[in-house]
């Protein structure tokens, strides 16, 4: 925890960015009368520490800024930032070196109460009966399939889409593709639950795999596009080099194999198909499968999103695009979990 100097010095060097320790030093000085270099120097090697802020320069010509990392969880005000038509981003391309921070996207308090949360899970559904536990994962996949099409504009009803999965009826005055698209979403999660053990190690041939499920007979070209694609609502443009798209996929695939924690693989999973772009169309949908399925995979409990806002959904999705920040759409994922958690398996 910051002590209160500690706290205004990070605060400063957030505000004005490529500071020196004597800037430091006078700001501070102006609220704390004995402000020596000593003590400056050990706070900031403090903060440096905590991996709030990064050193660059030599020892007397030493600049201080925010840390990427820091960047990545800083909380951000998401009404006023999206009230701004003219939003300065922090870049407008893909950012290759933000997959060396998302290593910690959890704190070890977040992974213990989320880990006893998925105990609870566990529990729960061990004392199920086959018959009942087969009825659960039904609930959430039609629940999944119908939340994750109408955050793509999909106008299905959750009562359209039980109807559709299980009737095999189609909803009346509903296109062929919106049908079709719910469809597929059911067909790439019983891939899923029939080979859960298959995504315990990530690969890019089974991103593409699972791909090709969620976009069969929607007209869409299966592999990793040669294209530049563009995103409603933000100025980010993904990689348009199909050898470069690939070497992020490869790297993801990487990062993810790495990381321990299955909710945290999961997120990062979630964020970055998402922030790749990796295929012409369906890669939001194709993320969050993606993350389901490694949730599965480790005995952790799937998310429906059946709560999320889709607008809010969105938002956390382009803030992660333009300023590599994290946090509202790590906000909002756990809510899923811990709704998914309460809601189903019980």
């Amino acid at each position: 925890m910051l002590n209160k100097r500690q706290e205004i010095i990070f605060n400063y060097i957030k505000q004005l960015g490529s500071v020196s320790r004597e800037q430091i030093q006078e700001a501070v000085s102006q609220v704390f009368n004995k402000s020596s270099k000593a003590t400056i120097l050990r706070d900031l090697d403090a903060l440096m520490a905590e991996g709030l802020i990064v050193k660059s320069g030599t020892t007397r010509a030493a600049i201080y800024d925010v840390s990427v990392q820091s960047k990545l969880l800083d909380n951000i005000d998401v009404e006023a930032y999206f009230a701004d038509d003219e939003r300065k981003l922090a870049s407008n391309r893909f950012n290759f070196e933000i997959m060396n921070h998302l290593s910690n996207l959890l704190t070890p308090k977040e992974k213990q109460e989320y880990g006893a949360l998925n105990e609870q899970y566990l529990t729960n559904k061990a004392k199920m009966s086959p018959t009942i536990l087969h009825k659960e994962f039904e609930r959430l996949t039609i629940e999944l399939a119908w939340k994750s099409s109408k955050i793509e504009g999909n106008t299905y009803t959750l009562l359209d889409t039980e109807r559709l999965l299980k009737e095999h009826v189609s909803a009346q005055g509903k296109t062929k593709e919106e049908t079709q698209m719910v469809i597929n979403h059911k067909t790439a999660l019983d891939y899923i639950m029939e080979n859960t053990q298959q995504y315990k190690e990530l690969t890019v041939r089974k991103i593409e795999e699972l791909h090709r499920l969620l976009v069969q007979d929607l007209g869409v070209s299966y592999g990793i596009r040669q294209n530049l694609v563009g995103i409603i609502g933000t100025d980010y443009k993904p990689l348009d080099n199909a050898f470069q798209i690939k070497e992020a996929l490869e790297q993801l695939v990487e990062l993810v194999n790495n990381t321990e924690n299955p909710l945290e693989k999961a997120l990062i999973t979630v964020l970055m198909i998402s922030y790749i772009q990796p295929f012409e169309d369906g890669n939001k949908r194709t993320s969050r499968i993606l993350g389901n399925a490694l949730l599965l995979a480790h005995d952790y409990c799937p998310l429906s999103y059946k709560s999320v806002d889709e607008v809010e959904y969105k938002k956390g999705i382009i803030l992660f695009y333009e300023q590599n920040n994290a946090s509202y759409f790590k906000k909002l994922f756990l809510e899923q979990y811990r709704q998914a958690v309460k809601k189903y398996f019980e």
